[in-house]
């Protein structure tokens, strides 16, 4: 009988896929904060580009290995 050993990643880390959603995750989040506050027009103005580099991080970053 044979073992399925599972193979070590060679990737770093810090680019596995666990801490870069997590990174993906908060930056939608600020996306969603900048465009919810009613102080900073200009946090309202960049928050579309925050949210949407976030979700683009996050479709890539679900690629990366465990």
């Amino acid at each position: 009988m044979t073992k399925s050993v599972k193979r070590k990643s060679r990737w770093p880390a810090w680019a596995r896929r666990g801490v870069m959603e997590n990174i993906a995750t908060a930056l939608i989040a600020i996306g969603f904060l900048m465009l919810f506050q009613p102080f900073a027009l200009s946090l309202y103005t960049y928050s579309f580009i925050t949210m949407l580099a976030g979700t683009v991080m996050f479709i890539i970053v679900s690629k990366f290995p465990e």
